[in-house]
């Protein structure tokens, strides 16, 4: 099996078109069906059903596809990573993040980058909870992650960068809106927006905060991403809790109002215990020394005489 082969049956299964999967890859139709072919061949199955008008993967095609992008994504980084090196830099990093650390967190860490270690490049995977980057982390797909603890794999290092507060968005023409906080039993009526996606940290503390206060919020709108949640709170179809870092997203018609409960999710830096990469130490050296990320905890003098 090679790569170019790998590459031809992806194409065709984005496309789900030989003709087209064929321009895109400047060659023929002719011998882009028949690599497809001696890669079925090879790997004992078949792949396609193909008709005259339609090309729809089969149940083995379908394993197959998550197999063959995560093996081109690989070698597609070692790629980049010898280019950087060959092209002088010091390194490639790849850094993912959650939504709204992107908008907060990640901006202050690439000015550090960009002024302490200008020749590191970095790479953003932006739009991962916190189970994602864990194994994203774990499958060596990138290098350092901004996300929420807890995290539940084993072999990373993490260090907390922030605590944030919970605030409340609302519909600017809300009965709560105001400079006084808010208190989480005055929500006990209300409709909650919240995350959809299992394993999401912010999702789970708003419920064990809600609970705490004395009721279940009301779901009734479930979404992925924090945009759509703010545009569905602009509408009036519910208000949501959210990190503080939501207030570097201005969304007409939400209002953001503080909340009185001491609540707070935490975000940190994670990384491979087992990554030695020259690279790393040196952006996270970076970020220490800039007050990004706190000094390692000095370890507590062991035993007694």
């Amino acid at each position: 099996m090679e790569i170019r082969q790998l590459r031809y049956f992806v194409e065709v299964a984005r496309t789900r078109h030989f003709g087209q999967a064929a321009e895109r890859l400047h060659m023929a139709q002719s011998p882009l069906s028949q690599a497809i072919r001696q890669l079925e061949s090879q790997v004992g199955a078949t792949l396609f059903d193909r008709t005259t008008r339609r090309v729809d993967l089969t149940p083995a095609g379908e394993a197959f596809l998550h197999d063959a992008v995560r093996i081109l994504e690989s070698v597609d980084a070692a790629q980049d990573r010898v280019r950087v090196i060959g092209e002088g830099s010091t390194g490639l990093l790849r850094v993912g993040c959650t939504g709204l650390a992107a908008h907060r967190h990640l901006p202050q860490l690439a000015r550090i980058a960009a002024r302490e270690a200008p020749g590191l490049v970095l790479r953003y995977v932006p739009d991962l909870l916190t189970p994602a980057q864990e194994l994203a982390l774990a499958e060596d797909r990138i290098d350092l992650a901004v996300l929420r603890p807890p995290m539940r794999r084993s072999g990373l290092r993490s260090r907390t960068i922030d605590r944030e507060r919970l605030v409340l968005a609302v519909p600017q023409s809300h009965h709560l809106v105001g400079d006084e906080p808010v208190a989480l039993a005055e929500l006990r009526d209300e409709d909650f927006v919240v995350y959809s996606a299992r394993g999401s940290v912010v999702d789970a503390a708003v419920t064990q905060a809600c609970l705490a206060a004395g009721f279940l919020p009301t779901r009734a709108h479930e979404v992925a991403e924090t945009s759509i949640m703010l545009t569905l709170v602009a509408a009036g179809l519910g208000v949501a809790l959210l990190p503080e870092s939501v207030h570097a997203l201005r969304v007409e018609g939400v209002r953001y109002v503080p909340v009185a409960d001491d609540v707070h999710i935490d975000l940190a830096l994670a990384w491979r215990t087992d990554d030695h990469s020259p690279a790393l130490a040196h952006l996270l050296g970076a970020l220490e020394a800039n007050g990004f990320v706190p000094p390692a905890p000095v370890p507590a003098p062991g035993g007694t005489r």
